[in-house]
């Protein structure tokens, strides 16, 4: 393993912490924006249905999908700015 790609390691866990931070108030402030008055719905809901869960589910996935990448790429090309080295 490359000694960039060791040191990294750090900064990847905290940017992984921290995006999953940004992405959850991200999600929630989606899902009041689309015009639900309650927190988004998980599968043990039982009076939610099922297009709620999913779409909950789906968009969920989609925000902390969407922010991880942001997140680590935009630390691995600040690295690469910094070190001259692409640490992934």
């Amino acid at each position: 393993m490359k000694a960039a790609k060791i040191a990294y390691k750090p900064v990847g866990l905290l940017l992984g912490a921290i995006s999953g931070m940004v992405a959850g108030a991200l999600f929630k402030q989606l899902w009041k924006a689309l015009g639900h008055e309650q927190d988004a719905p998980d599968a043990t809901d039982q009076d939610r249905t099922w297009r709620e869960v999913l779409l909950a589910a789906a968009l969920q996935g989609a925000v902390f999908a969407g922010v991880k990448a942001a997140v680590e790429r935009g630390g691995l090309v600040a690295t690469r700015g910094l070190t001259g080295t692409w640490p992934g």
